[in-house]
């Protein structure tokens, strides 16, 4: 009886141990779960921190961006139900709602053939504020610079003529003005890209000649 005891107390020892004195496999696996009882504790405090339950009481920044969440899920699904034809919205985290990219690919008009990427977030402040956007793709278009910033009426924060952004407006307004940057909001009036305008003005059978040079070698 003794030696089985003593052969189990052994066994243990070794378990614990190890014949040279290393960590055993028993203390990898306790460590192992300390580190997920850490890793757990983490994510609640970080899910706190979301939903505006963190210790010492709700900031204004955590409660800002819970409401941009909330906001988010049903004009996500608006967006879904009403995206042109011509747009595919793609989420790189599903769980970042507040971050996607849009492709545009116009079916008519001086781009068509093209596929333009735009790359949006989501603010914290939303929606008082509106989304920042960029174009990824390098296009000749007198309303999107080549270093992708973008002249879009609705996408201003202050406008004197009304048509800047306002709390009332949702993605879907955004997604359908860029979409229009193609066609019906193509403005060679008042332009970001002043020479691209100009190409336009100047010469209109170039200026397709080079748009279309540019889609095959940037958007494709």
């Amino acid at each position: 009886m003794l030696a089985n005891v003593a052969a189990r107390a052994l066994h243990l020892s070794v378990l614990d141990y190890g014949v040279d004195g290393a960590l055993s496999l028993r203390q990898q696996e306790r460590e192992r779960e300390a580190a997920m009882l850490t890793l757990a504790s983490k994510l609640k405090r970080d899910d706190g921190v979301k939903t505006g339950r963190a210790p010492g009481g709700p900031s204004d920044s955590s409660q800002r961006v819970s409401i941009r969440d909330r906001l988010l899920i049903k004009e996500v699904a608006e967006l879904e139900a009403n995206l042109p034809s011509t747009c595919k919205a793609s989420f790189p985290d599903e769980n970042k709602l507040h971050h996607f990219q849009l492709a545009v690919s116009p079916d008519e008009g001086y781009y068509q053939s093209g596929k333009f990427l735009f790359e949006i977030d989501v603010p914290e402040a939303y929606n008082m504020v509106p989304p920042k956007v960029k174009c990824l793709t390098r296009i000749w278009h007198p309303n999107i610079a080549e270093t992708g910033e973008i002249c879009l009426s609705l996408l201003r924060e202050h406008s004197i003529d009304g048509t800047g952004w306002a709390p009332t407006r949702t993605l879907k307004d955004v997604v359908w003005g860029l979409n229009s940057l193609f066609t019906d909001l193509l403005n060679f009036d008042d332009p970001l890209n002043i020479d691209a305008a100009e190409h336009h003005l100047r010469d209109k059978e170039d200026f397709r000649n080079k748009v279309q040079d540019y889609i095959k070698h940037y958007a494709r």
